[in-house]
């Protein structure tokens, strides 16, 4: 083969969760769109899809850190995984669908190898059909409707059940399931008629999206099935999966400055993008149906409705100062409404929903008021080609934060708090160098590759940007390059860790070009994202599977073993080797004991805290229980408690109640009250309007626990008796999502 002799030249160095938080939301929407028509075609490989399989298993039986061979026994476990991706909770397949396509147990690895992929495609097939049948008998259900003052229960989560035996096993399943459907609208105020036209509606979309399916669709899930066996965060990236995965990186692309969601078959502009040529435009709002897509002021327009939104949005992108015209129908026009051509030249759009931003918090301290910097870090993001080609002005986080810390320099700041919430990781250079603004010199992370070779990456840069004193706040969303700088400030004494334990992803990846590699002029093999080195705190320790602990724990409401790297069946285990040559420059953990006391006197009586403790208690019943009641009167006590629950907390937010005794409409925090209320809808079932309001309100509404690290910061300041900066440091060298912290509400 090529590639035998050759190892493959690495590209940047990727630290991220993305199965966990990109490639698992991927292949739900994948799997969201196999709901279709009865008229759909069997898909069939294609033949570069194919070779690109082969290219894979080249690079990842010979160079990932984890090499295994592609045998019978590989097989096997890309079998189960290809299965449990398609159908994880067991509502498609029965029992003889299985046996059916046992022959395939052992033979999936020569598809890879002799690139004829007809079996697993041959099960995809089966399965997109059995989609159709069971979406077809929900929606007939729905013609006689349900007797809900039966007393029989749903099991939610069927993630650990057995495939059902037979036809009447799996159309009970189905009852149940439209059941429910039907009483959670119920009991959020739709009468039957409404309930029955929201239903059908669902169903049939689900029915239809099956025909919008391609085959990079089923390729890529078969291929991720392979690439996770081996261990979770190595995955394959389609052409167009890769492409979005460069602008998440480099928060940048050429479009028209719009948000796009796909709502009854149309393409419709969710939010304009301030400053960019749609909203500068003037000619477009919110609600708007793009209906065509032309490539030129004059040129023939490609019909759209009925397109899936990522085949529109191809359209839609194209080269910079090129022209696109779009064909809309309005917000406020019917279905045969006019239409109106709107021109636009493509931009260069900024992302900067997910650039590093600051804010303020200021801390009563009985006369004293100092004031706290926050910096909230989304990603570790690095626009790689631009730094490559030498463009000096290349987007980085590292060169983000830097700037906003000299702003907050200048703001006079009393501490500052990295927040990385959320935060799945990104680029490693960049987390390398984010940890350099707060040390002068010294490693910062140890990378051990596959022959056991440890290398040192080392901030190189004299000096600090802020040498004052600091906090990172983590949650269990926060991973790889969140976790390497949380640990380095942590190990180095350069600042207090607060929130969660982290996600625990202690891996490094690469991305590699399989066009590149197999020598091919155009993108049609995709790229793969393979680990290649796992990597270590300076101190030896690794936060593979434990994650960095923080040094002041807030309560979670997440289940430690069921989310983050923990809850992998084949994660690396965690090791330790030989520290790196390094001193502590701070003495942050000190004060952690009076810190801790300060805290806990706090937040026992804080109702935010109590709240969440509330809504733990909660979360970990319906978990143990695994089951909820169909019967209504059962269903309606539980949510007129949870409606007086969240009544009265709002009140007390608010300060103020309705004659209802409700929040007063409008505010934060009757958003997020009405927020933890389920109403029964889907994602793209909701007014977009309605949606974008709320989604405003939940960034307003008060985060406690923002407020409360920013607290710790502020003891911290006044134990130390330094209201300033601290000099010394610099001659020494140095989730759950914010807002409302809520219940899933498929679980009420």
């Amino acid at each position: 083969m090529v590639y035998s002799h050759e190892q493959p030249t690495p590209a940047h160095p990727i630290l991220n969760s993305m199965p966990m938080l990109e490639i698992r939301k991927n292949l739900c929407w994948l799997l969201l769109a196999l709901a279709t028509s009865a008229q759909a075609l069997d898909l069939a490989p294609l033949q570069q899809q194919g070779r690109a399989a082969h290219l894979a298993t080249e690079l990842l039986s010979r160079y990932h850190y984890k090499a295994l061979p592609l045998n019978d026994e590989m097989s096997e476990k890309i079998f189960d995984r290809y299965l449990k991706s398609l159908d994880s909770e067991k509502y498609f397949f029965i029992q003889s669908d299985i046996k059916q396509f046992a022959g395939a147990r052992t033979r999936l690895d020569d598809a890879i190898i002799e690139e004829d992929l007809s079996a697993p495609f041959a099960i995809f097939n089966q399965y997109t059909r059995r989609v159709v049948e069971r979406f077809a008998y929900g929606r007939s259900l729905l013609k006689t409707g349900f007797d809900f003052s039966q007393k029989e229960g749903f099991e939610y989560n069927r993630e650990n059940a057995v495939w059902p035996k037979s036809d009447d096993e799996i159309r009970e399943l189905w009852r149940k399931r439209v059941k429910n459907d039907w009483l959670r609208l119920k009991l959020a105020g739709k009468d039957d008629k409404g309930i029955r036209e929201t239903l059908d509606k669902r169903y049939e979309a689900s029915i239809r999206r099956v025909g919008r399916l391609k085959s990079e669709d089923a390729f890529q899930i078969f291929m991720n099935a392979y690439t996770m066996s081996i261990e979770p965060h190595t995955n394959y990236l389609g052409p167009r999966a890769a492409e979005n995965f460069d602008i998440s990186m480099k928060l940048s692309l050429v479009g028209i400055g719009a948000l796009l969601e796909e709502k009854d078959e149309y393409t419709t502009i969710r939010e304009l993008i301030p400053g960019g040529p749609a909203a500068l435009s003037g000619k477009l709002k919110a609600g708007d149906r793009i209906v065509g897509v032309g490539q030129g002021r004059n040129a023939p327009l490609t019909d759209v409705f009925g397109w899936r939104l990522d085949d529109t949005v191809s359209l839609i992108r194209g080269a910079t100062d090129s022209v696109v015209l779009l064909d809309i129908l309005p917000a406020d026009a019917g279905p045969d409404g006019k239409h109106k051509l709107v021109p636009l030249i493509r931009k260069k759009i900024t992302l900067d929903e997910q650039a590093a931003k600051k804010s303020i918090i200021a801390i009563r301290d009985g006369e004293t008021t100092r004031r706290i910097g926050v910096i909230t870090l989304p990603t570790f993001y690095q626009d790689f080609v631009a730094r490559q080609k030498g463009d000096r002005n290349f987007r980085s986080a590292a060169r983000d934060v830097t700037r906003l810390l000299e702003e907050l320099k200048k703001e006079n700041v009393a501490s500052v708090l990295i927040d990385l919430r959320n935060n799945g990781g990104g680029s490693l250079t960049e987390a390398v160098e984010l940890t350099g603004l707060f040390i002068d010199r010294g490693p910062v992370v140890q990378q051990r590759d596959a022959d056991g070779k440890i290398t040192v990456e080392s901030d190189t840069r004299a000096g600090v940007t802020w040498d004052g004193r600091l906090g990172v706040l983590i949650n269990r969303g926060s991973a790889s390059a969140s976790e390497i700088f949380a640990a380095a400030i942590q190990d180095y004494g350069r600042g207090i860790v607060i929130g969660e334990p982290s996600f625990g992803k202690g891996t490094v990846q690469t991305m590699l070009d399989l066009d590149r590699i197999g020598r091919s002029d155009k993108a049609q093999f995709g790229e793969l994202k393979m680990t290649v080195a796992q990597f270590f705190r300076v101190n030896g320790g690794t936060t593979q599977l434990r994650g960095v602990e923080p040094d002041i724990r807030f309560p979670t409401l997440a289940e430690l073993d069921k989310q983050g790297e923990s809850a992998f069946d084949n994660a690396l285990p965690w090791g330790q080797i030989v520290a790196a040559d390094y001193s502590p420059s701070g003495n942050a953990k000190n004060l952690l004991t009076s810190l801790q006391s300060r805290h806990a006197s706090r937040v026992g009586s804080d109702p935010d805290f109590r709240d969440l403790q509330e809504d733990m208690a909660e979360f970990r019943r319906l978990r143990s229980t695994n089951s909820i009641s169909l019967n209504e009167a059962e269903r309606r006590l539980e949510r007129t408690a949870t409606e007086a629950r969240q009544a009265a907390r709002s009140a007390r937010r608010n300060g103020e109640k309705t004659a209802s005794g409700k929040p007063a409409k409008g505010t934060a925090e009757a958003v997020i009250s009405e927020d933890l209320l389920d109403d029964g809808l889907e994602a793209g079932e909701r007014k977009s309007a309605n949606d974008l309001s709320e989604a405003k309100a939940r960034k307003e509404a008060a985060d406690f626990m923002l407020r409360e690290a920013a607290r710790i910061l502020s003891d911290e300041v006044a134990q130390s008796k330094a209201d300033t900066p601290r000099p010394d440091l610099a001659a020494r060298g140095a989730p759950l999502p914010s807002g409302a912290l809520t219940i899933p509400r498929s679980l009420r």
